[in-house]
């Protein structure tokens, strides 16, 4: 299978012009997850909860990522891009505020998960947006450059949120989210153009997006790519909701430490977005992809033989550090063959690839530290074999199915 190298296919944004407004949009799930993240320990013994329902406060919330995206894309098919992301991030905003005023943990369980069924507009449609202005080599290299932007989020994100631990507790940190929705809004409405033309929009009703989602579930690529971001989802996950109990808990980092080995591992994320973006045009999106996702695994298994050896702090954070700058090289190239034969269906598409990588991980991981705990095995052991997943499916099924 060839995929189409050519140049943005409506250029009515610049790239840098994209680059800056669709990452801010695409910032809403690092924001949403890692802006109170050094609390996470604080809001369950607040709250008099356990450590997996404090982590469950986070899974609620991709839960409502993932599914969201399934209204959100298809919808935006329909209705062009604008009308659903300006409503999806004011209901974000709006949904922020619920959460600060949570009175109760079974409260802001319910707030997270729609306060993610309203995020997902942005990242969903950013995506989308994506796939109208550009296609191959030259989308893959956008999304490399969205990391620029939307990457900086969980960099300053957990440093902003561990230095506003030292003034507030949790739930200002949540006034704080609200207060960065309305600022979304007015990016939305002054600054991104509609970029789905009326013609390629389609008015039929549940009948059509079925026959959408079936069009883009028949191919196989698609497919595959899906089974190996699923995988992909629930070690980023894990490493997501377990670290900050793992560092702080188990090896004694105070909020403010975490926050800075949780951006340096970030800011890896970035660097291998980047370091794809500069080798795609010699390598191809494929290439790049299977490398990627296959220095995802090792990493994580190198995670898991410091974790059963004992070591510590300081090589627990250098393996992960090392897996995010392995996911980083891999993300946008999946993305990337993923939407490859879905110009016009490009919101189905991408909602359906956000659903795999948001859905699983937030189901897997609060289950596995509610058997096994939040320890550093067990997160790295959990990683190790979700890694392996992705890494098969990579291998034994999105490679000849790109290639055909």
């Amino acid at each position: 299978m060839s995929i189409p190298a050519h140049g943005p296919r409506r250029p009515r944004m610049g790239t840098l012009h994209a680059m800056l407004v669709l990452g801010m949009l695409e910032a809403f799930g690092p924001l949403s997850m890692d802006l109170y993240l050094p609390q996470l320990p604080q809001l369950a013994a607040s709250l008099g909860a356990t450590d997996a329902l404090g982590q469950a406060t986070m899974s609620a919330c991709m839960v409502g990522l993932g599914l969201g995206q399934l209204v959100a894309g298809p919808l935006s098919d329909r209705l062009g891009r604008r009308r659903p992301l300006i409503v999806g991030v004011a209901a974000f905003a709006v949904l922020s505020v619920l959460c600060a005023i949570a009175p109760s943990i079974e409260l802001l369980l319910v707030a997270r998960f729609l306060q993610g069924l309203a995020g997902s507009a942005g990242i969903v449609i950013c995506l989308a947006v994506a796939r109208d202005q550009f296609e191959g080599v030259e989308l893959s290299r956008m999304l490399s450059l969205l990391f620029l932007v939307s990457g900086t989020a969980p960099i300053i994100a957990p440093v902003v949120g561990g230095q506003l631990a030292r003034v507030m507790d949790w739930r200002g940190i949540f006034w704080v989210l609200g207060g960065i929705g309305v600022m979304l809004v007015l990016v939305v409405v002054l600054a991104l153009p509609e970029t789905l033309d009326p013609d390629q929009r389609h008015g039929g009703g549940l009948r059509v997006l079925t026959g959408h989602a079936g069009s883009v579930l028949r191919d196989r690529l698609f497919v595959a790519v899906l089974c190996a971001s699923a995988g992909g989802g629930v070690a980023f996950f894990t490493y997501l909701s377990m670290s900050s109990f793992v560092l702080q808990e188990q090896f004694a980092l105070t909020p403010q430490a975490f926050s800075i080995a949780f951006a340096a591992g970030a800011l890896a994320h970035i660097a291998g977005g980047q370091a794809s973006r500069l080798v795609v045009r010699r390598f191809g999106p494929l290439r790049v992809y299977l490398g990627g996702i296959t220095a995802t695994l090792l990493a994580t298994s190198v995670l898991l033989v410091l974790a059963l050896g004992g070591t510590g702090v300081a090589g627990i954070v250098a393996a992960l550090i090392g897996f995010m700058l392995c996911a980083g090289l891999g993300g946008p190239n999946g993305q990337t063959l993923a939407l490859a034969h879905h110009g016009a269906r490009a919101g189905t598409a991408s909602a359906l690839l956000g659903m795999s990588t948001f859905l699983f991980g937030p189901l897997v991981a609060p289950l596995v530290a509610g058997a096994g705990g939040a320890t550093a095995t067990t997160m790295a052991l959990t990683m190790t074999v979700a890694a392996a997943v992705a890494a098969l499916a990579a291998w034994l099924f999105v490679r000849p199915a790109a290639r055909e």
